[in-house]
């Protein structure tokens, strides 16, 4: 099995009551060498936070709610080492060597990598008709607005190089499921290099999402609105 060779990566986990997954996700990037992992708990109410604990992870409470806060919070914790960040859920609906190709795209010279379930090679096997519907949609406007190329918007599964990342921070503001498309968005706005790439989406192993189907649509569809209300580039502030 291939394996990422340095410690020159850090992986993200958002989790909340992820008790039964979070372990068999820590033990498949152990793997393939990931070993600065990092999970953000929501206040679970389940034993997510002690499993986790039990594979050495550093695990940090989450100040607020919701996955874009969590990972907001994430991406200004002191503790992300080497020169690139990989985000990925904690319920193993993603598989972990797909970050050796995401890894291979960033020495290539990529900001960001982005897993695509919608390009060639990468399908789902957890997703509705409406949230196809509703994904189609939302990458529809994006690229008609932004001029960009994406086929996936509402997945979570990629890796930034670390300075692409202190260049979103200042400018993310989400709190919810819509932190991914607000990501992208910045990204094109920032005119930072951004890479598709296949990936396979499995069912969740255990439980339930946290994903509302409505709420969390809509909230993706006022992104992308007042993205576009307030101009297609960002005005720099911090320099």
């Amino acid at each position: 099995m291939k394996r990422i060779e340095n410690s020159d990566v850090t992986v993200i986990i958002p989790t909340l009551n992820e008790e039964e997954n979070i372990a068999g996700v820590i033990r498949e990037l152990s793997q393939i060498g990931c070993r600065n992992i990092l999970v953000i708990d929501g206040n679970s109410r389940d034993r997510t936070v002690e499993v986790a604990k039990e594979f050495g992870v550093n695990v940090i409470p989450q100040n607020g709610r919701g996955k874009g806060s969590a990972l907001r919070q994430a991406f200004d914790h002191d503790g992300l080492d080497g020169e690139a960040v990989v985000i990925m859920d904690a319920d193993g609906s993603m598989n972990p060597k797909e970050i050796l190709l995401f890894m291979k795209i960033l020495d290539s010279g990529a900001d960001l990598v982005k897993g695509s379930r919608f390009l060639p090679y990468g399908y789902s096997e957890d997703m509705s008709l409406i949230r196809r519907i509703g994904n189609r949609f939302f990458v529809l406007l994006v690229n008609r607005f932004w001029s960009a190329n994406y086929t996936d918007l509402c997945y979570g599964f990629g890796a930034f190089r670390k300075d692409a990342i202190k260049k979103l921070l200042p400018h993310l503001k989400s709190t919810n499921f819509e932190i991914e498309t607000e990501v992208f968005i910045k990204a094109k706005k920032l005119g930072l290099k951004v890479v598709e790439v296949p990936s396979i989406e499995f069912r969740r192993r255990y439980g339930k999402s946290n994903l509302s189907i409505f709420k969390d649509g809509f909230r993706i569809l006022k992104t992308i609105i007042e993205e576009f209300v307030n101009g297609s580039s960002i005005e720099l502030h911090h320099r």
